[in-house]
């Protein structure tokens, strides 16, 4: 049986989310045979340039818009799922310089093309007066780096928080399977095969949770899914539960 989701319309279009920070939300694709709705996040910086995160496929309508909003000048892999489009959008922008996660660098060369830098510890000077950055690490299979756009206060993730909701799955059977996962809006969290790589690494990512916490996010962009568009800390506080050593307060 042939399993459905549906896209966040209108797609491959530009939607603000505050002063400086858009969504775009993508079309489906098909991970491990399931499809995903997909959304990236753009953020244009205090230099005018622009950061970004998880790019989508890139129509010449959606390329329009984003030039309109200034240069390109920072392609962001957030893990090593989310780097399909950055070679095509490298292509379409040759200044940009194409960021690597922890992992991803092979999955590019296997594509044919290179990531130029990667991503660390700390916010890059090029961007750190806009956005701060923590890796998520700990992960046997994944790790990924989370951004916060400081002056909107939204977080910005990708697999971190998975919240799909029910009314746009067609299949019963798929409705069931992200409900058994914990990937199922309203209760969305890390699918549980990725919650199971940190099994005995709850020290590393309650390290990165607390720290999310501290930005005290109003909003969180996620990848798949709804995101979440108030009650930033509420929700953070929900989605991970299950990881040991979070703080109740900030």
């Amino acid at each position: 049986m042939a399993m459905k989701i549906a896209a966040y319309h209108p797609i491959n279009t530009l939607k603000s989310v505050d002063a400086n920070i858009w969504v775009v939300d993508g079309p489906i694709i098909h991970f491990k045979n399931f499809p995903f709705p997909t959304r990236m996040t753009v953020v244009r910086l205090s230099s005018g340039g622009l950061f970004v995160h998880s790019p989508t496929a890139l129509t010449k309508e959606l390329k329009s818009e984003v030039d309109r909003l200034g240069p390109v000048r920072h392609l962001i892999s957030p893990n090593k799922i989310h780097y399909w489009w950055i070679g095509e959008w490298g292509d379409a922008y040759p200044d940009a310089l194409k960021w690597a996660s922890p992992g991803v660098r092979l999955s590019a060369q296997k594509q044919g093309w290179e990531f130029d830098r990667d991503l660390g510890e700390k916010a890059e000077s090029a961007w750190r007066d806009d956005i701060d950055q923590i890796i998520v690490h700990g992960g046997r299979f994944m790790e990924e780096v989370v951004f916060i756009h400081k002056s909107s206060r939204t977080l910005i993730l990708a697999d971190l928080i998975e919240n799909f909701e029910p009314r746009m799955v067609q299949s019963p059977i798929m409705r069931w399977l992200l409900k058994l996962a914990g990937n199922s809006d309203p209760d969305g969290k890390l699918p549980i095969d990725l919650r199971l790589s940190y099994w005995g690494r709850h020290r590393e990512i309650s390290r990165a949770v607390n720290g999310m916490l501290e930005w005290e996010p109003d909003r969180v962009i996620v990848a798949h899914g709804r995101w979440y568009e108030s009650n930033g800390v509420a929700e953070l506080r929900r989605a991970f539960r299950w990881v040991k050593g979070v703080r109740e307060t900030v």
